[in-house]
């Protein structure tokens, strides 16, 4: 018998919480052995799971900053990181 998915609040999730449930959901439907009705409900879970992770990875990178370094290699403040795409 299909397992139902958990009905926890996404957008209340930690990016683990949200990553170890997306990885549980890639794993049971690899393995094949969930039925089709099942499945297609899991899938969107995973879809908004995925997009959640990406929103908190988007806005973990926005908050990070690295240390400028002057000639003799000391740290003179900070600014925004480059991140390239």
């Amino acid at each position: 018998m299909a397992q139902e998915p958990d009905h926890t609040d996404i957008n209340a999730m930690s990016f683990e919480q949200a990553l170890k449930e997306l990885e549980t959901i890639v794993d049971r439907l690899e393995k094949g052995d969930v039925e089709l009705e099942a499945s297609i409900l899991i899938y969107e879970r995973g879809e908004a799971l995925k997009i959640h992770c990406d929103g908190l990875l988007c806005k973990a990178e926005a908050k990070v900053e690295k240390i400028s370094l002057n000639q003799n290699g000391q740290a003179t403040g900070t600014e925004p990181l480059d991140v390239e795409d």
